[in-house]
């Protein structure tokens, strides 16, 4: 036991040792030729799983497409568009609006080239922009520079070509410094102003290791597996008080002390008992994660048809649970598994015991577990359905083992009543709640325009103020009045009931355009919404690094650096649902100077700049570049969003934050940042 706990462990810290600087594509390239006057440019992309690269032809209001760039060629030139070899994927994406397409694991760029000259040169690179779902990395290169003779070459053409290049003369290119680039950035060029250059040296040295100093190693809040194993918990523990497994605890507990001659063995099965049931559930996440990518079950719980079957398999488990009739799997794999259990010994009688268990409870304990896998492996996290499994089959299996510790708790433990039907259409109400979230995917991937943003919280307004009204006792289900009951309901079902109806009028004013925070993960964007009176967003004054720092030391305020892409899908998630609270806009622009660098920016530099990285020469040739370098180099980290304050002289004040709608997180970072730049 101690060793398998030692293992858990193990592959929770390995799972959180994530750094800050991501690598999710691995890219080559290559010139095919084949004996004739056409060639074939080839770069290949093998893809990490969880990340996505975009396709060619997205368009410009939609992420950064793949795309070919000739930065020279001599004896060569391209022949048609850039075309791709691979799975490549479809799907509709709220954020943008439009339908994306992009590739997972591998694909190949082709782009193919006519020889022109007896000789070639090629100097040419492929963009590309890769995300997962809580990250971007700004656009990315893979160059080809290829030099040597021509398979074939059509001799006459070349000839024309040639005089004309003769004739027409070579054009010199005189090459001009980026002013804003400093003299650290690239040593080759040489300032007459030093004050400016001590400066610009200051903005751009790296503070990598005072970073870390602050934050160390950042952890995305959602995927984490603390918060899977959290989340499986909680439905194990809504598993547990339904009138499927509550009663069974008693008689199971009782069962494993009474057959034993001493109560050392008693307690040794109900342990070997609540270890078969996290088994058998933490096999069904394994076998969840051997089946399917992460990232596959990611595209297929966000594809169409995958949320219309589960928004109908919802609705069916939320009538089940309010009692319109009852879900069973076939009497006889139960009665089978339990005689088989009866007629063996030792473990395997214990452990088909508790697959008894598992297919009897399985009406109220499916839907949980179903929710639970969709959820743990869109996380992103390799384990995580294994994880949550094992969450879940941890709360279940839990009283088993205390009860037989503990005999003397079962007297204290409530008796089965008529309050595990309450927990049930409880959970019924959630179940249609969460059953519209998937509905409403359908509805903007087919662009049908049934549930948008208003429609959606009418009927959230509408189930969560029928649930309050059941816990207070207003409304009743056919299952309620079982035995001719009506007895008022217990006061903390009346105080759950308030706080549904209060959630209730917290989202009317959604109606007309309120953010309704709460709701937005599962709520459609409001660009859905037909009416709305809400304008309020933030935006950057300065969208220039030197400029922004400059007016903040003007003004004696900290700045701070939003690096992010309009590409970026959680930039947008972001600032929608974080910026926007008052308390947070206050502070961003009144206190901070604030400074948004897009890293996908395609507005070429004054000319492109040359700089060496990791021992490598590359090249930057737009703001974007500039901007994604100044990320990697001066704070290490290459993925939007990315936000830091820094000072007038560009040092962190209070390390980093990424992706997290968590509002009082992101102001506590805020005013960190604010009192170390008062003491400084």
């Amino acid at each position: 036991m101690r060793k398998a706990i030692t293992f858990i462990l193990l592959l929770l810290s390995a799972a959180f040792a994530s750094a800050q600087m991501a690598d999710p594509v691995h890219a080559s390239s290559q010139l095919k030729t084949d004996g004739s006057a056409i060639g074939e440019i080839v770069f290949s992309l093998k893809i990490d799983a969880g990340w996505h690269v975009y396709s060619s032809n997205l368009g410009s209001d939609g992420p950064i497409q793949a795309s070919f760039h000739a930065t020279k060629m001599e004896g060569a030139e391209p022949v048609g568009g850039l075309t791709h070899r691979g799975n490549e994927i479809s799907k509709y994406d709220n954020v943008f609006g439009m339908r994306l397409r992009y590739f997972e694991n591998s694909v190949q760029f082709v782009q193919k080239v006519k020889f022109t000259k007896p000789d070639y040169k090629i100097d040419a690179y492929l963009e590309y922009g890769a995300c997962n779902d809580q990250s971007c990395m700004p656009p990315q290169q893979v160059s080809l520079v290829k030099a040597g003779k021509s398979p074939a070459v059509d001799v006459k053409a070349a000839k024309e070509e040639q005089k004309k290049e003769t004739a027409a003369g070579e054009k010199i290119q005189e090459t001009s410094v980026d002013s804003t680039v400093s003299a650290t950035l690239i040593p080759a060029v040489a300032s007459t102003d030093t004050s400016k250059t001590a400066v610009a040296g200051n903005l751009w040295k790296p503070v990598i290791k005072e970073l870390r100093a602050f934050d160390g190693t950042p952890t995305d809040g959602n995927g984490s597996l603390f918060y899977i194993f959290f989340m499986g918990f909680l439905g194990g523990l809504l598993a547990l008080f339904t009138p499927c497994v509550w009663p069974i605890i008693p008689m199971t507990v009782s069962f494993f002390l009474k057959r034993s001659k001493n109560r050392a063995k008693g307690l040794r099965d109900a342990v070997t008992y609540g270890i078969s049931i996290i088994v058998i559930f933490l096999t069904l996440g394994l076998l969840v994660t051997s089946l399917y990518d992460p990232h596959k079950l990611n595209e297929l719980a966000t594809s169409a048809a995958f949320n219309i079957f589960f928004f109908l398999m919802l609705v069916v488990f939320a009538l089940s649970f309010f009692g319109w009739f009852e879900l069973r799997l076939p009497a006889s794999w139960g009665n089978k598994v339990d005689s088989k259990a009866s007629a063996t010994t030792g473990l395997l009688s214990i452990f088909l015991m508790a697959l008894t268990l598992v297919l009897v409870s399985f009406s109220c304990t499916a839907p949980i577990v179903g929710l639970l896998l969709v959820e743990a492996a869109t996380s992103g996290n390799l384990i995580g359905p294994a994880i949550g499994m094992f969450g879940f089959a941890f709360a279940l299996a839990l009283p088993f083992t205390l009860f037989a510790i503990f005999p003397s708790w079962l007297k204290q433990a409530p008796k089965s009543g008529s309050w595990m039907n309450t927990i049930k259409v409880v959970l019924g109400f959630i179940e249609l709640a969460f059953a519209l979230k998937f509905l409403s995917v359908a509805d903007l991937a087919y662009g049908w325009h049934i549930l948008d943003r208003e429609v959606f919280l009418s009927l959230w307004i509408v189930i969560f103020g029928l649930l309050g009204l059941y816990l207070i006792g207003k409304l009743k289900f056919q299952s309620d009045m079982v035995g001719g009951e009506n007895k008022p309901m217990p006061v903390l079902c009346i105080m759950l009931g308030l706080c549904s109806l209060a959630f209730s009028v917290y989202m009317v004013p959604g109606l007309w355009g309120a953010p309704c925070k709460a709701v937005s993960a599962f709520a459609p964007p409001i660009s859905t919404q037909d009416f709305n009176l809400s304008t309020h967003e933030v935006r950057a004054t300065y969208t220039s690094y030197e400029v922004g720092m400059a007016e903040a030391a003007r003004q004696g305020k900290p700045a701070f650096i939003d690096f992010t892409g309009f590409g970026c899908v959680n930039c947008r998630k972001m600032e929608a649902a974080v910026w926007t609270d008052p308390s947070v806009a206050d502070i961003l622009t009144k206190d901070y100077v604030l400074i948004s660098l897009f890293v996908d920016d395609k507005t070429p530099l004054a000319a492109p700049i040359e700089i060496m990285e990791n021992g490598q020469k590359r090249t930057l040739r737009t703001i974007g570049d500039k901007w994604s370098y100044l990320q990697r180099s001066k704070f290490g980290a290459n993925t939007q969003p990315f936000y830091v304050p820094v000072d007038n002289d560009g040092n962190p004040l209070a390390g980093s934050f990424s992706y997290k709608e968590d509002v009082p997180a992101f102001l506590a970072f805020l005013n960190k940042g604010l009192q170390n730049y008062k003491k400084r």
